[in-house]
């Protein structure tokens, strides 16, 4: 069952409080991940292989033109 906790004075969503290695983020990141739940559902679907019309760049294409750090 997921819970509201605190980390360092920030609410924090932690979905499985239970578990050994937890899955927790604040409100930023919550925003964040609605505003691209098409896109990891996508990502889930495929199975992490392809984003379709939802992604940027394919791997492949970012094999070919790495971004510069």
């Amino acid at each position: 069952m997921a819970e509201i906790q605190e980390f360092k004075g920030n609410k924090v969503l932690n979905l499985n409080p239970e578990a050994k290695f937890t899955f927790s983020f604040g409100l930023s990141k919550a925003k964040l991940i609605l505003e691209n739940i098409d896109v990891i559902k996508k990502f889930v679907e495929t199975e992490g292989k392809d984003l379709g019309e939802l992604g940027g760049k394919k791997p492949e294409e970012e094999k070919e033109n790495p971004e510069p750090f």
